[in-house]
């Protein structure tokens, strides 16, 4: 008769116990999964280390007055940035020569040209080039805290 109950159990919950073992199995595949792919300080080669714009080491943030740039056909461009400067400067940092740039760059700009995204990433891409080169090792990175077109 033992053999009758054992053989009923098996066909009633038999399949319990393997589903338990499968589900097991599974959590440790996924954790040892998600252990590699998401432990800190991985390879270097599976998660870079993001590269500064300009400079090496980040300093303090100098955030520039939003100005307003005529474009072609009446529209204008209300655009906000802020300057962060590099660790290793030691003055007061001045925005002119950023904000002369990019009045320089976007100015007589149409409206067509930067209203796709592709448009505006190419323009403040531009500007970041020339931020660079005009500021040399004192800014770290350029920020675009505003842009508005109207």
């Amino acid at each position: 008769m033992a053999d009758k109950d054992e053989k009923k159990d098996d066909a009633a919950g038999g399949g319990g116990k393997k589903k338990l073992i499968i589900i097991i199995a599974l959590v440790a595949v996924l954790g040892g999964a998600a252990f590699f792919f998401l432990k800190p300080g991985g390879d270097a080669a599976a998660s870079p280390t993001p590269t500064p714009t300009v400079s090496h080491a980040p300093g303090p943030i100098i955030q520039l007055e939003p100005i307003t740039i005529n474009l072609a056909g009446g529209h204008f461009l209300k655009l906000g940035m802020a300057l962060q400067a590099s660790a290793e400067v030691t003055e007061e940092v001045s925005g002119a020569k950023a904000l002369d740039a990019a009045i320089e760059l976007f100015s007589n700009k149409t409206i067509d040209e930067l209203a796709t995204v592709k448009g505006r990433e190419k323009a403040k891409e531009k500007l970041v080039e020339e931020i660079a080169e005009l500021y040399e090792d004192q800014v770290y990175d350029l920020y675009f805290t505003e842009f508005v077109m109207q």
